[in-house]
């Protein structure tokens, strides 16, 4: 418990930093809402964009003068801003006790390395919880003006179960990289560097059906706001795949963790 609540505190900034970024995200993408709403000569504009860019950003599935609509299109910078968020957290909650030469505390204390990992896991996922459910209520509260109805909150709960889930994919990738890893330095860049492949690679099968077979290999196509606004639930085969990477990632991280030699 004192590795927990000690994590949580050391993780409050990180935690205040994220949330302060996505209701600022939130803040001015509801204000630029304001100049789609309800107006069909928008949707002329958009018109007028090449094709391959509509279907690599999803535009095609949404009407960008609604709520609904505009709320599907920054589902996209909501996930990418919780996967990177996520993947910080869990690769830098196990590599900086490496990195700040602070794993002898950690090595002395009357506990097992599966413990440890199990404390510094918890509170990244707190952080992952309450970050989720600061986007989820500023939400709310930010577009009250428009007078949302029943269908936007339905969608935008499935929006946020959405990014809860892809934070929980990175989280475990982050925290078995920060395990696995030998370099510390290396994890952060490496979590990165996953996220970026697997957006890009998204967007490329978006752009070109040539390369649709990406689509299987990424959490963006998994959790796609089109596919969820048109079936109004989230895909079950890819949920289980999701749970499945979680667990391969945590059993990843407990195995090697308890073997590997720690820089001290």
């Amino acid at each position: 418990m004192n590795i927990f609540l000690r994590e949580l505190k050391a993780n409050l900034k990180s935690l205040l930093i994220w949330s302060f970024i996505i209701v600022l995200l939130i803040v001015i993408a509801v204000s630029k809402f304001s100049a789609f709403a309800g107006d069909p000569e928008m949707l002329k504009i958009l018109d007028s964009m090449p094709p391959a860019v509509m279907d690599a950003m999803n535009m095609n599935a949404f009407n960008l003068t609604t709520l609904i609509g505009f709320y599907g299109i920054m589902f996209l910078y909501f996930g990418l801003m919780g996967a990177f968020a996520a993947a910080m957290w869990g690769s830098d909650i196990i590599s900086k006790e490496e990195r700040d030469k602070t794993v002898e505390f950690s090595l002395v204390l009357p506990v097992s390395r599966s413990r440890v990992v199990t404390a510094k896991a918890l509170a990244a996922l707190v952080n992952c919880v309450v970050f989720v459910l600061i986007t989820w209520g500023f939400s709310i509260v930010a577009v009250q003006s428009y007078n949302p109805d029943q269908a936007f909150y339905d969608f935008l709960a499935l929006e946020m179960q959405a990014m809860f889930m892809m934070e929980l994919i990175f989280l475990a990738i982050g925290l078995m990289l920060g395990c696995v890893l030998k370099k510390y330095k290396s994890s952060g860049s490496t979590a990165t560097g996953i996220i970026l492949a697997t957006y890009f690679m998204s967007v490329i099968a978006g752009m070109n059906d040539k390369f649709e077979f990406l689509k299987h290999f990424t959490p963006f196509y998994y959790y796609d706001a089109g596919e969820i606004f048109r079936s109004g639930q989230l895909n079950t085969t890819y949920l289980a795949v999701s749970v499945a990477i979680i667990v391969v990632a945590l059993i990843a991280a407990y195995t090697v963790y308890n073997k590997r030699d720690l820089y001290i």
